[in-house]
């Protein structure tokens, strides 16, 4: 019988992470909540959750640079990926009326998607939190009549809490990708046809532009391209790229030309592309 999969989140239960752990790994999971993305990392470490499920960008807030990092530092492989439409609404407790409202609260990157729509209400105090989720919770077991939060849907169903405005987020098209993390490569059966890399290059005129060209000889798309200062060290950079390919063969022979061209060259994993918003 398989056992199940333990998933690392950053968040707590209804956080869009879990939300996110869903939508690639079905409902059939045991969620290991965090408090932070360095604790999902650690309670891979320790064989303590079988997989991180990690934001690592958003189509209005950008990148998470710092979860780059943690991916290189602890040496992790990317085995998927995942993204997730954000609907953001505005939550209180049942019975509480718009204009009761004093306070909402939810996670910094949710209220800068939802920032439009409190200009009009200029009397609503905004306070940052650390997980959309936990606000929702908080409001319930506090019974605060007078705040509100950003979160999700299931948000609201998990924490008996009454949508009191839908989709306030800026943008509708708005999503979040989130890479799929195991603590060792292994082969998950799928068809590859997406890898996650890093790599520096010298200081040399053109250095980047030689390996950028090696790629599009190969016909392999950049779909990313991200660069992050190493550390202490002037100058220099980490540059971390996703690529797509038509032709295995063509990847391949691409990384083996890049692998002259650059150092610290890492393949933080090799995994089928899953762009379904």
């Amino acid at each position: 019988m398989e056992t199940t999969k333990r998933v690392a989140i950053q968040g707590i239960k209804a956080s869009f992470h879990e939300e996110a752990a869903y939508k690639f790994f079905g409902k059939s999971i045991e969620t290991v909540e965090c408090n932070s993305f360095k604790e999902t990392c650690d309670k891979l470490e320790k064989n303590e959750a079988d997989f991180v499920v990690m934001a690592i960008e958003n189509s209005i807030a950008g990148s998470l640079l710092p979860n780059y990092t943690l991916i290189r530092d602890y040496g992790f492989s990317v085995v998927g990926e995942v993204y997730l439409p954000i609907q953001l609404h505005l939550m209180a407790l049942p019975g509480v009326k718009f204009e009761d409202i004093k306070v909402v609260t939810s996670h910094p990157i949710a209220i800068r998607q939802c920032i439009d729509f409190f200009y009009d209400y200029p009397h609503i105090k905004i306070v940052e939190s650390n997980d959309t989720a936990a606000c929702a919770k908080r409001i319930q077991e506090e019974k605060l009549t007078d705040t509100m939060a950003i979160a999700n849907n299931l948000a609201a169903e998990l924490y008996g809490l009454n949508i009191l405005e839908r989709r306030v987020e800026s943008n509708k098209k708005n999503y979040t990708r989130f890479l799929i993390l195991k603590k060792d490569k292994t082969d998950e059966g799928k068809k590859i046809n997406k890898a996650s890399i890093c790599f520096q290059v010298g200081h040399k005129a053109g250095s980047l532009a030689t390996v950028l060209n090696i790629f599009a000889e190969q016909d392999v798309s950049l779909t990313k391209i991200q660069s992050m200062p190493v550390l202490g060290k002037r100058n220099e950079y980490y540059f971390y790229v996703d690529l797509e390919w038509p032709s295995t063969d063509k990847y391949d022979k691409a990384i083996r030309k890049a692998l002259k061209y650059t150092s610290n060259f890492n393949i933080l994993g090799e995994y089928q592309k899953n762009d379904k918003v």
